[in-house]
């Protein structure tokens, strides 16, 4: 979700999978949308939490095996998620705690989500490699998380860390847009590939705004205060070392 208090609408940062045109482009046809909910005094944390119930929804049926209702939801949970945050920021209502409670949803839905794929590769009849499909499953589960965890530390420590390969937009499209047109494909493999694959760009995005952050702060913290003394020791840095 887009964060009512002010974190980005879904789709920015760079470097992106997804094209420009695409990620600057697409929440824009959406301002008209936004401009009515704000006129009906719609709350951007209602908002938020429409968003998270449509994406358990979408988990529930992934774990029933409804494959393209899941993607369906996916994809309707990513749209409420950009009008969020325009409703909070063109209406005013920016907020701490809607920033907050937007984030925290994610979580929850994420949560949701895998384990409901989790569920289908588990169940649903026919699945080629299921133990494969569990795997894939948690490691796109645990690479969302670290994705959106490090750009919440880089933040908490003052640092914009609004960079990676797959940010939500790119994780909600690739598994929504190609499972709502295909299925889960013949014996689940479709969307094992989806999520495979989306588990590895994870974590690659985590790579990436790990390194950010170190080029980020080794620019900082290699000023004169850190050069060499006489003797060779690090000046003092007015922090203890426990």
């Amino acid at each position: 979700m887009s964060g009512p208090a002010g974190a980005e609408p879904l789709g920015v940062g760079r470097p992106r999978l997804l094209p420009g045109w695409v990620v600057a482009g697409f929440p824009r046809l959406l301002v008209p949308v936004a401009e009515r909910l704000i006129g009906l005094r719609v709350r951007p944390n209602g908002i938020s939490a429409a968003s998270a119930l449509v994406l358990i929804g979408a988990g529930a049926a992934f774990g029933l095996d409804q494959a393209r209702v899941g993607a369906a939801c996916l994809l309707l949970s990513g749209l409420l998620d950009i009008l969020d945050g325009q409703v909070a920021r063109r209406g005013g209502m920016v907020s701490t705690f809607g920033a907050f409670f937007d984030s925290t949803l994610d979580r929850i839905g994420d949560a949701i989500l895998y384990g409901g794929i989790c569920v289908y590769f588990q169940t649903a009849s026919g699945q080629a490699t299921p133990v494969l499909g569990v795997l894939a499953s948690l490691g796109a589960l645990t690479g969302s998380f670290l994705v959106s965890y490090a750009r919440a530390r880089a933040e908490g420590l003052g640092l914009d860390c609004r960079v990676g390969m797959a940010q939500r937009a790119e994780r909600v499209l690739g598994v929504g847009v190609p499972t709502l047109i295909f299925g889960a494909g013949p014996a689940g493999l479709l969307l094992l590939a989806l999520v495979g694959c989306l588990a590895v760009l994870s974590w690659i995005t985590v790579a990436q705004r790990v390194a950010h952050v170190f080029r980020t702060t080794e620019g900082r913290t290699r000023g004169p205060a850190n050069r060499p003394g006489p003797r060779g020791e690090r000046a003092p840095t007015g922090r203890n070392s426990a």
